[in-house]
């Protein structure tokens, strides 16, 4: 039997708040409650099931595979919002995206602080 990723959870300083800000922003559906989460559903079937943190959250990383078009649409999305977005995951190149095997790369926060990735080629496919 073939190994799936069907679920993470993702804490959150306001599970409302970021569920609906990585729906919006990815053009995903709009979130679903099950028990004390509201999930998000990727295309590939893979859900984040946001949850409110009784705590610190320790901030995460999440990486979105797209398509060209879908770059497009989702940045433009978060120039829209006037969203602070990087090339890279330390943060140093501010107001950039990466070219990356021969694809497009932008990261950029949630309302919690995790940190986003939408890539349009994955890392190592040359290009």
């Amino acid at each position: 039997m073939p190994v799936h990723l069907n679920h993470t959870i993702v804490s959150s300083c306001d599970k409302r708040e970021s569920a609906a800000f990585m729906s919006e922003i990815l053009g995903l559906g709009d979130p679903v409650p099950f028990s004390h989460f509201l999930g998000v559903e990727a295309d590939n079937g893979v859900t984040f099931d946001f949850a409110d943190a009784d705590g610190d959250i320790t901030p995460q990383h999440y990486a979105f595979l797209i398509t060209e078009d879908e770059f497009d649409e989702i940045f433009g999305r978060i120039t829209d919002r006037g969203l602070t977005y990087w090339a890279d995951p330390g943060r140093n190149r501010e107001g950039e995206i990466n070219t990356h095997d021969g694809g497009r790369g932008a990261y950029f926060e949630d309302p919690s602080g995790h940190l986003l990735e939408i890539i349009t080629r994955p890392y190592g496919s040359g290009g």
